[in-house]
């Protein structure tokens, strides 16, 4: 009987090592580049910002429009009354 040895290969770890390492991606887009170039983090925080500035205006604009229409139909029941 023979001694066998088995060698495993880890070929996950070796196709990603360079990866890993903290190799430079290139990147060849404009836009991405600025996004690196100015932390990204930033750029989600300022995006954020926006969507949440905007969705309070839009609450605000439609409380008010529905706050009209609240005392229009008030006023209109008291006439009729």
């Amino acid at each position: 009987m023979q001694n066998q040895t088995s060698i495993t290969v880890d070929t996950l770890s070796q196709s990603y090592a360079d990866k890993w390492s903290g190799a430079e991606m290139e990147q060849t887009n404009a836009f991405i580049q600025f996004m690196y170039s100015n932390d990204l983090i930033f750029v989600v925080l300022g995006v954020t910002l926006i969507i949440w500035l905007v969705l309070l205006f839009f609450i605000f604009r439609v409380d008010k429009k529905v706050g009209a229409l609240e005392d229009q139909l008030n006023s209109s029941g008291d006439h009729e009354a």
